[in-house]
């Protein structure tokens, strides 16, 4: 036998047998996450995950995998509706020394900035 060949179906069948465990643990978590199915029905998905493994996945996957996506999602985003991402409001650049000084002290005021910083930026805008 070629040391290299069996080397190489060792990774194959190694990575195969990853690639179905995290497909395994996806399915099992999914079970547990679901609320609507009963505890038989979840009993009876487990039994076949054992009993015939590669077959009840795939149609696990098949028959339940748009469920199995939207439980993860909500699971991902802590049960709340998908939000829009927080876009920051666009610095407004001030070109008069006043109008710089007046940004800088109302982050200041507000907590945004520390008096070193206030101190930096009235000289930058002094000079």
């Amino acid at each position: 036998m070629n040391s290299f060949s069996d080397f190489f179906w060792l990774l194959i069948w190694a990575f195969v047998l990853g690639c179905y465990l995290v497909v395994l643990f996806q399915i099992v978590v999914d079970l547990f996450r679901d609320e609507d199915l009963s505890g038989w029905g979840k009993a009876a998905w487990i039994i076949f995950l054992i009993i015939v493994p590669f077959l009840s996945a795939l149609v696990y996957v098949i028959v339940r995998g748009r469920g199995m996506a939207e439980r993860h999602q909500a699971a991902r985003t802590g049960g709340r509706a998908t939000e829009a991402p927080y876009v920051p409001p666009p610095i407004m650049k001030i070109d008069n020394p006043a109008g710089q000084i007046a940004t800088a002290q109302q982050l200041l005021d507000s907590g945004t900035i520390s008096q070193a910083e206030f101190d930096h930026l009235k000289q930058k805008a002094m000079g």
